[in-house]
């Protein structure tokens, strides 16, 4: 069965541009020739200037769509919609400005028309897809528009699937669980094999995920041949996910063969020149930006501890296992500044800390540790300031897995993944959550970061850091 939610969501998306594209260039004439006194390049009547633009617009449309701005992959990525609705606007300005160009009768009455409609009509493309995204969401929040999944499978990754698509906002909903490892009192209901799902006659399912490949070509082949006959969608989920992720690519081995290539890595090659310029220039001017924040800094927390020891430096991990001396501002009471948390709770007399600061994920509420300036600094994480140091020197990026001591990366099984790229300043973890997810879950969005690293998404990142700290959303690690 097919879900017409997301059909339905595409119409008025492209409805939605439509009629913003529409009163945004109505607006622009208005502007410029109702309210703009100056005198105008041609004397273009209201309806003929309509008419000529409700001609073109299609096209403009057209132009988003092959931007993919009607495609699921793009629409629910919110700053890649974002970056591609600047770059379809601007194409679409450019070739309404040509056809007015090449046109025998012109369809502007001024140069700023068009100019204004590119300025108006973005705004109102964002404003558009911001309400629809608003309202789909709410609707997911009463289970109206949900895709209706079978998850098919015993794998690990089969609970992590589950507990993924629980929430709302994914737009799906988990309505049966397939598999003999399943717990018979779940609040799903649970079937030991997919024949005996079948049996129970289901009805309004529009998907199945299969979470593990069955010894059984014949079993395998019944979940796709039963999503194929009822056109429904099929997804599998490979239980070692990293070698489906991150750069693949096809090629042919001794010219017949055709083969999987997995790199540990997408950044190699020119992304990595690419990157290192990034890092110069946007770090050296970052740097220069923040130069005079970092004295007042320092003098707020010399006049305010008394010691000598404005920075703390601490030998951490970067790419290819290679040591550095990162810097960050002291946050710390002098008295704890460079020890281990397994040695400075119990120097305080606080030892039953240590553990709750590692369950907790290497945080806890109101540190002691922690100075009144340090926790300002933590907060604003102005402490991370002179970090751009080790940037510019290129012992790290602006953008990648946070940098770990050697004890707390020693004992992750992804380690080397993690080690394949420069450590950053900033990262995924950062813009996802900060303070508020566990430390495995931080190592995961490092080992994506790796195997998906683009150099727009470095660009996202970088922008939701912006947002994060502005937001003031947690203390740094």
């Amino acid at each position: 069965m097919k879900n017409n939610a997301s059909l339905v969501y595409n119409v008025l998306l492209v409805v939605g541009d439509f009629l913003a594209l529409v009163a945004a260039f109505v607006a622009a004439y208005v502007v410029r020739v109702k309210i703009d006194a100056r005198p105008l390049l041609e004397p273009v009547a209201a309806m003929a200037y309509l008419k000529a633009f409700l001609i073109i617009l299609p096209f403009w449309i057209f132009i988003f769509a092959l931007l993919g701005l009607y495609n699921k992959n793009i629409y629910e990525k919110r700053f890649a919609e974002f970056g591609r609705l600047l770059v379809g606007s601007f194409i679409g300005l450019m070739f309404v400005v040509f056809i007015d160009f090449a046109s025998k009768n012109p369809i502007f009455p001024a140069r700023l028309v068009p100019i204004y409609g590119f300025a108006i009509g973005f705004v109102l493309l964002v404003l558009n897809r911001n309400i629809l995204r608003f309202g789909r969401h709410k609707l997911f929040s009463f289970k109206i528009g949900l895709a209706n999944i079978v998850v098919v499978g015993n794998s690990a990754v089969t609970t992590e699937v589950v507990q993924t698509l629980s929430d709302p906002r994914t737009g799906y909903n988990v309505v049966a669980l397939v598999g003999t490892k399943h717990p018979a009192d779940s609040a799903i209901p649970t079937y030991r094999s997919f024949s005996t799902f079948l049996a129970s006659r289901p009805s309004g399912v529009h998907g199945i995920i299969q979470t593990e490949m069955f010894k059984d070509d014949a079993r395998n082949t019944e979940l796709l041949t039963y999503a194929q006959e009822n056109h429904m969608s099929y997804r599998f989920v490979p239980g070692n996910i990293e070698l489906f992720v991150g750069n693949i690519e096809v090629e042919l081995f001794r010219s017949s063969m055709p083969v999987i290539v997995v790199r540990q890595t997408a950044l190699f090659g020119w992304g990595r020149i690419v990157k290192r310029l990034s890092d110069i220039i946007m770090g050296s001017i970052l740097l220069a930006l923040a130069s005079p924040v970092m004295v007042v800094v320092a003098l707020f927390i010399k006049l305010t501890d008394g010691n000598d020891k404005i920075f703390f430096r601490q030998q951490r991990l970067t790419r290819f296992n290679k040591t550095f001396t990162m810097y960050k501002f002291r946050t710390t009471l002098s008295e704890y500044t460079g020890i281990d948390p397994e040695e400075a709770f119990p120097k305080m007399g606080k030892p039953e800390l240590v553990k709750l600061y590692r369950d907790n994920g290497d945080q806890i509420p109101n540190d002691p540790r922690f100075s009144v300036i340090g926790r300002i600094l933590r907060k604003t994480s102005l402490d991370e300031l002179p970090q751009l140091i080790n940037v510019v020197r290129g012992d790290i990026s602006l953008v990648g897995p946070r940098p770990l001591i050697p004890r707390e990366l020693a004992a992750y099984n992804k380690r080397h993944t993690i080690l394949s790229v420069k450590s950053g300043l900033t990262g995924l973890a950062q813009i996802l959550g900060r303070r508020d997810i566990s430390f495995e879950e931080r190592r995961k969005l490092d080992v994506y970061y790796v195997q998906n690293w683009s150099l727009w998404l470095d660009l996202v990142i970088l922008a939701k850091t912006f947002r994060s700290v502005i937001g003031g959303r947690g203390a740094s690690h």
